[in-house]
């Protein structure tokens, strides 16, 4: 079975022209199948309060009125998306950007809450992401690179988690690959400590995370992120890392065990 790296970089490294270069430096390196989905989150945020528009977040996620969306959509789906496909074609990588839009690639469902009211929003499941195409991609060695944007299929683009979209990308897939889930950031891996980069923890199961959350060790907008990892490895994604960007090839970063 063929192994399949699914990477996902957040805002922090899509946004930073030195950060992006080292990442996809290390990134071509990988001679198996490959995918990347990316955020963009602080350019999202940037472009927002720019515009003078309010940026919303509950519980780590991200509320998406209609001008936030379009800022959204601008800056995923546009902007960074393009300037990535870019760089890897420059590279010599042969990429391909495409939002869930995109040959009906990842339809999602807008979300509904009973309290909040999250906007444009999308959710997504597993079974429904269209593994055809990507796979025909994947055999054509094409490297997909998704940005956090999906559609409901009648017409509306719905802002969606890039944690979740890798993840459920992954989940997906893994009946056909040796799958390899990795989210790159700004940090060397999960801490226990966020003012101290090298309390990094290199292993956490299950149960440890439980145990974290409860301590109040995992701050709120990590929770998400573990929420969708423990996610995938209970749907059989094979591996799962958290690690810093420009650590990409080496086991440097915290590995999340069921």
């Amino acid at each position: 079975m063929q192994t399949l790296h699914i990477i996902k970089i957040g805002g922090s490294i899509a946004n930073n022209d030195d950060r992006l270069a080292t990442f996809l430096e290390n990134f071509v390196q990988i001679d198996t199948p490959k995918i990347v989905v990316h955020g963009g989150g602080t350019a999202a945020t940037d472009l927002c309060n720019r515009l003078s528009i309010p940026v919303q977040m509950r519980d780590g996620r991200r509320i998406t009125d209609k001008p936030a969306l379009e800022v959204a959509v601008m800056v995923y789906a546009g902007l960074i998306n393009k300037t990535i496909v870019a760089r890897l074609q420059a590279l010599s990588c042969n990429a391909l950007g495409l939002s869930g839009a995109d040959l009906n690639m990842i339809p999602a469902k807008k979300r509904e809450h009973p309290d909040i009211d999250y906007g444009y929003v999308g959710d997504i499941t597993p079974e429904n992401i269209n593994t055809y195409f990507i796979r025909r991609l994947l055999d054509e060695q094409v490297v997909p690179v998704f940005p956090a944007i999906t559609h409901d299929g009648n017409g509306q683009l719905l802002n969606t988690n890039a944690d979740a979209i890798a993840s459920a990308l992954t989940i997906a897939l893994t009946s056909k690959y040796d799958t390899h889930l990795t989210y790159c950031f700004e940090k060397p891996g999960v801490l226990l400590d966020v003012e101290d980069d090298d309390s990094w923890i290199d292993r956490i199961d299950s149960d440890k995370y439980i145990q974290l959350k409860k301590d109040g060790i995992i701050n709120e907008g990590m929770i998400p992120k573990l929420d969708t990892a423990f996610e995938a490895l209970q749907q059989n994604v094979d591996h799962v890392h958290i690690k810093h960007a420009d650590n990409l090839l080496n086991n440097i970063g915290t590995e999340l065990t069921l």
